[in-house]
């Protein structure tokens, strides 16, 4: 269980996550922005990843392919992340209460440099 807000993940959701999302998530006290927020759509995987890290925000991201990839890249480099979370493209009702279940139980710290699957957060 998460005791205060700054265990609680601050996230950035990929552009074909849905863009409502991070509205609704903030609604509810949660730090969550979306890439079409921060004029990351149509960027590099690379540069999402990046601008990630940079804010200190796990990415949410139906590309698992993509990021698994990046992810090993950059574990070889040693670069650090705040954590890759990959999700099935779900129904609005069901993305929302997964990605609400994982940031309530799981602590930010517990999310750096790992890749997680969301649907583990039934």
């Amino acid at each position: 269980m998460i005791h205060n807000n700054k265990d609680i993940p601050r996230l950035l959701l990929d552009e074909h996550v849905w863009v409502n999302l991070a509205t609704i998530l903030r609604n509810k006290g949660f730090d969550v922005i979306h890439t079409i927020e921060v004029n990351l759509n149509g960027r590099s995987d690379s540069d999402v990843l990046t601008f990630a890290s940079k804010e200190k925000r796990a990415l949410l991201t139906y590309n698992a392919k993509d990021f698994a990839i990046l992810a090993k890249e950059w574990s070889k480099l040693d670069k650090e992340h705040s954590g890759i979370i990959i999700s099935n493209q779900l129904p609005q009702g069901e993305l929302l209460r997964l990605t609400e279940k994982l940031l309530k139980r799981l602590p930010a710290g517990e999310l750096e440099n790992t890749v997680r699957f969301l649907q583990d957060y039934k």
